[in-house]
């Protein structure tokens, strides 16, 4: 579809040596970006100078277990696993690929592990899995995907509930891996196939309080500080304390990722670590965790019952129940171990004493035959100063500037490094320029907990985030879609402009964002029909679109199936299904193919335009699912230094800096606008200027806008649509459409009342 005359409507270039009509609004490779992608304030620009908009995909989920997983067997022959194929065979690549692009989600987070670089042993790396990562991303360029290399951990390890760490750096402290789940020390039945009953469904978050997974990240991130005491030998036979060995064999297994992978084009950085978390660091209570930001379900030891029990000593211990208003509340008592395993190895460098006991937190009374608390305040100050210690100035921002050196020196000096704070918390305000590393990006997850906890979706939605900063509750409740719509951008837009506020003119990525596919007690699954479910994933990317920020949704696993869901805790995210699609032979690999949607689900809601490369400052972006159509706004700035890194006294997603932008090549903007919606419809571009052009490219999924007036403040603004409309998705209500007959009748009814009540008054 092409407006006036194909001569009229030809690329206006600045630069006449940069061409980007050789390339499509979603194509991040060198060809498409003019050979580079670069961070300058709070945006990524490419080498035209415009900003560029990523939308993608974490690939993938599957990626958390090795090829070779057993449900059975696990956690043996941990030393002998393979990552070789996650997230799935080289040959099937191309068909993964082209229907991401199709898709128009072409910047991907690509998920490693540390257990699938180093599990055989310290010092050990499984370079044929290297290898194949290697010769995986070195294809994405020429489908125009990009990625960052992400290293993903959850709850540690799959050895203590979650993924990420080898089972080596377990024993090395002095766990046994087969004696965790009898004391409670970790919940491994979601990684051997559970998860999903409704007594074992969200269980596995609560792994970060319990005594494996605490343990570890305390001794990873401060064991100099707290678990002073423990000596292990490095590879090279060096005495190393416990953090040094660990933060050591984890540097060092990044760097050779970085020096394995970072020459890549289609590697643009590097994220050191997803979710961190504190383990007993800066812990309030020996006798609880903090209710309102750990979750308290099922079986919930306290610090102190942990360390007992996992010390071999039968314990009494709470267990928590769901419940209304309150998410869950303790409902019974019970004791566990009863057999009195302990989670400690005899053999270990703790010779079968629980660590904490080691260092004197805690001590068992054999006159009273119970344990004892010995120093309440352990974890909140330093043991040794008594000063009150924070983890991120103490510990979390010296090993990101430590992490960003050492891959940038293996790899490119140029490299964008991701980081993300502790899931759920807003960027803190002592991330200042000194404490972290130039050329970040911000990369903090997002999820609706409320319907990750019930997974179920509804006309009603909660703002989680509010309710637990305190919110007043009635202005947390929303009705609708609209008001889902609402509840979802405020939340992200928190999160974004905490962003701001904290670093200044930084990106921000949400770096995890998705829907479970298995909510509403699975019902989809038995009717095919989607209806929840895309109105969720509408309402979440809407928020994303309204805060102008990129985003890598989660997940794309090619293994997800409607029983097994994605495989791993009894997650179910995955909105793709390779056992839903076609076979591989009869697939067309154009992006106009529609036989690669099949597999697909909600695609409605995740296939949507977008604005890729503006040649300006993004303003507004707003899209609506039910008639196709979107209007941008978006401003030609001055040409300068780079906005301050300063942060702003009141940041805004809707006022970023007008100035300070790279001069810009081009005065053509691409946006991405799918197939599905313009196929066999008249594309209709309002708001022109008299001398603007427009293209739409249907076999690349662009259009293309060529503003004529670039004068520095301009502002332009178009809206464009299609005709026919497309069928209505869904109904767009809110409480007064639903709600409003019942509200007037009230209404009358009330007033009714009132009125005889005054006419009796006054007779």
């Amino acid at each position: 579809m092409i407006s006036r005359t194909e001569s009229e409507a030809s690329f206006i270039l600045v630069d006449d040596q940069n061409k980007p009509s050789e390339s499509y609004a979603h194509d991040w490779s060198a060809t498409g970006t003019g050979e580079k992608l670069y961070v300058h304030g709070r945006h990524f620009v490419d080498g035209y100078g415009r900003v560029c908009n990523l939308h993608g995909v974490n690939l993938s989920g599957n990626c958390k277990t090795p090829v070779n997983h057993d449900h059975d067997s696990f956690p043996a022959n941990h030393a002998d696993v393979t990552f070789v194929g996650r997230p799935f065979p080289l040959e099937d690549a191309p068909e993964h690929f082209a229907r991401l692009r199709r898709w128009g989600l072409t910047f991907i987070r690509f998920l490693i592990t540390w257990e699938a670089v180093e599990h055989t042993a310290p010092g050990v790396y499984d370079m044929e899995y290297l290898e194949y990562v290697r010769k995986l991303l070195s294809m994405m360029p020429q489908y125009g995907l990009i990625a960052f290399v992400a290293l993903h951990q959850d709850v540690w390890s799959r050895y203590t509930g979650g993924s990420g760490a080898p089972a080596w750096t377990l024993e090395a402290v002095g766990f046994d891996l087969h004696g965790l789940e009898e004391p409670g020390a970790a919940w491994l039945k979601g990684v051997k196939g559970g998860g999903h009953t409704e007594d074992e469904r969200g269980l596995w978050p609560c792994g970060y309080q319990k005594l494996a997974a605490a343990t570890m990240a305390t001794c990873f991130w401060a064991g100099d500080m707290f678990a002073s005491k423990l000596k292990l030998k490095a590879p090279d036979g060096r005495e190393l304390s416990v953090q040094q060995f660990l933060q050591e064999s984890f540097l060092q297994m990044w760097e050779v990722i970085a020096k394995t992978l970072g020459d890549l084009e289609a590697v643009i950085g590097f994220e050191m670590m997803n979710e961190p978390h504190r383990g007993y660091i800066e812990l309030q209570s020996m006798h609880a965790f903090d209710y309102n930001t750990d979750l308290h379900l099922g079986h919930v030891p306290t610090p102190f019952q942990s360390f007992m029990l996992g010390a071999g000593h039968p314990t009494a211990v709470g267990h928590w129940t769901r419940s209304f208003p309150m998410p869950t509340r303790l409902t019974s008592k019970r004791v566990i171990n009863t057999s009195g395993q302990k989670a400690w190895r005899e053999d270990g460098p703790t010779q079968g004493k629980c660590l904490w006991e080691l260092h004197g937190v805690w001590g068992w009374d054999h006159k009273k035959n119970e344990g004892v608390v010995l120093r309440e305040n352990y974890f909140k100050r330093d043991p040794v100063s008594g000063r009150e210690i924070d983890w991120y100035v103490d510990f979390f921002y010296p090993l990101v500037n430590k992490w960003a050196a050492r891959v940038r020196a293996a790899s490119n000096p140029d490299k964008i490094v991701l980081c993300e704070p502790i899931p759920n918390e807003f960027c803190p305000k002592s991330w200042t320029v000194d404490r972290r590393p130039p050329n970040m990006v911000f990369a903090p997850h997002w999820y609706d907990l409320n319907a990750l906890f019930a997974k179920a979706f509804g006309n009603f939605s909660v703002n989680v985030q509010g309710l637990s900063r305190g919110m007043f509750p009635l202005k947390a409740f929303y009705w609708g879609q609209k008001g889902a719509r609402d509840n979802f951008s405020l939340q992200i837009r928190n999160i974004v402009e905490h962003g701001y506020q904290s670093l200044g003119e930084t990106p921000v990525i949400i770096g995890e964002c998705g829907i479970p596919m298995d909510m509403n007690k699975k019902e989809a699954f038995e009717t095919d029909r989607w209806d929840w479910q895309m109105k969720m994933m509408d309402a979440m990317i809407t928020a994303l679109e309204r805060a102008m920020v990129g985003f890598t949704l989660w997940n794309y696993n090619p293994d997800n199936d409607d029983h097994t869901g994605d495989d791993w805790n009894g997650e179910n995210f995955s909105w793709f299904s390779q056992k839903r699609a076609l076979p591989s032979s009869w697939l067309d690999l154009n992006q106009t193919s529609p036989t690669l949607d099949n597999g697909g689900r909600i695609l409605r809601a995740v296939v949507r335009p977008y604005p890729a490369k503006t040649a300006g400052i993004p303003l507004r972006f707003d899209y609506e699912i039910n008639t196709g159509e979107f209007t941008y706004e978006w401003v030609v700035p001055e040409t300068g230094a780079a906005p301050g890194s300063s942060s702003p006294s009141d940041p805004s997603v809707y006022s970023p800096p007008r100035t300070g932008m790279p001069p810009l090549k081009t005065n053509k903007t691409q946006i991405f606008l799918p197939w599905q919606l313009a196929q066999g419809r008249k594309v209709v571009v309002r708001g022109l200027g008299k001398d603007d052009r427009w293209t739409y490219d249907e076999a690349q999924q662009t259009l293309t806008i060529v503003a004529s007036d670039n004068a520095p403040g301009t502002v332009h603004r178009v809206t464009v649509g299609v005709d026919p409309l497309p069928k209505l998705a869904f109904v767009l209500n809110d409480f007064w459409d639903d709600f409003q007959g019942h509200v007037l009748v009230g209404s009358a009814i009330f007033s009714s009342i009132v009125v005889f009540f005054l006419s009796w008054l006054l007779s």
